[in-house]
């Protein structure tokens, strides 16, 4: 039995879909599906109900499903032993966080987090989303820190993992400017002038989103792919050169946007836009896995500060419905 037939078989239970995993695994179908046929025949059970769809785990493959997570947690944490790279103490929080959210959210949020909650040792462990996931899944991390979109979910099971909305990211496309904000490209283009396009990679989260944004559009793009990577801040740093139009995170561009260096090719109206959710995730502590407890302290911090925000904003909506009720009141009254 191989540890990668584990990995394997846990993100399958993630995403329920053998494509969808064939591709976060960067293999192809037939390869991932072999795969999987072996260490159910190395266990000698079915652990994938194949009789229907979508795809869903047999009885078998859900007792699995806890024992190949407590088993590859239990692998990294000798790999991490024997390497001389002790798990990090109980004073430290791990956090798990795609690259852009790394350089462009969490310097941001651990300094408004420590001026409330106080001084917090941390390890940042960047990846690519789908690795960020498997991280926290694998039990290498105390803490997750990624992009949501209903139509690309990270799939969590909500039983095992606790969940908190931090705020909203929106993604746009972004080119270099003049002085005057003007920028250099704008969208939508046309098929003898198509505009140059810095596209992200096709197993990039945020380049799925662009993808969803763009199927979803009346009217169609022209462009020209003319690079292509899966960072966020490589394709920045080409817009700002002047490369062609990138679709970028709002967060990631305040400054350029400000000093007009880079400018919006959609105009004001965003019809080439998506917005998605920033989320924290956790693993529910049990008897039998309690976590950390600065971790749990942590955790009781936010969901307070979640819930002292959502009262703000109903105060605020009831306000402005009572000012709205007024303002009708007052206007019949003078048309009487």
């Amino acid at each position: 039995m191989e540890s990668k037939w584990l990995e394997d078989f846990v993100s399958l239970a993630e995403t329920r879909s053998f494509s969808r995993s064939a591709d976060l695994r960067h293999v192809t179908q037939p390869a991932f599906s072999r795969r999987i046929q072996s260490l159910e025949a190395w266990l000698g059970a079915d652990l994938i109900d194949r009789t229907s769809y979508p795809t869903r785990l047999t009885a078998a493959g859900e007792v699995f499903y806890e024992q190949a997570v407590e088993m590859l947690g239990q692998i990294n944490n000798t790999r991490a032993l024997l390497r001389g790279k002790r798990p990090t103490a109980q004073t430290t929080i791990d956090f798990a966080v795609p690259h852009t959210l790394s350089l462009t959210y969490m310097p941001k949020w651990l300094s408004s987090l420590e001026s409330g909650f106080g001084s917090i040792n941390t390890r940042l462990i960047a990846l690519n989303v789908h690795d960020a996931v498997m991280t926290i899944v694998e039990g290498g991390c105390d803490l997750l820190l990624c992009y949501h979109h209903p139509r690309q979910p990270v799939q969590l099971d909500a039983s095992r993992y606790d969940m908190l909305t931090m705020g909203t990211e929106t993604l746009r496309p972004y080119s270099r400017c003049d002085r005057n904000g003007k920028p250099d490209y704008l969208f939508p283009g046309t098929s003898k002038e198509p505009v140059p396009f810095l596209s992200y990679t096709s197993n990039a989260y945020l380049g799925r989103m662009v993808e969803l944004m763009m199927s979803d559009v009346k009217r169609p793009l022209h462009l020209l792919k003319h690079y292509e990577t899966d960072m966020s801040e490589s394709l920045k740093m080409m817009a700002l050169e002047g490369h062609g139009v990138a679709f970028l995170p709002e967060s990631s561009v305040v400054r350029e946007v400000r000093n007009r260096q880079l400018a919006r090719t959609d105009g004001p109206a965003g019809e080439w836009e998506v917005e998605m959710e920033i989320r924290l995730y956790r693993e529910r502590p049990t008897a039998q896995r309690v976590g950390k407890a600065l971790v749990a302290r942590l955790w009781e911090y936010l969901e307070e500060l979640n819930a002292t925000r959502a009262d703000r904003q109903k105060g605020v909506a009831v306000g402005s419905g009572r000012a709205a009720s007024k303002a009708a009141r007052t206007a019949e009254k003078r048309e009487s």
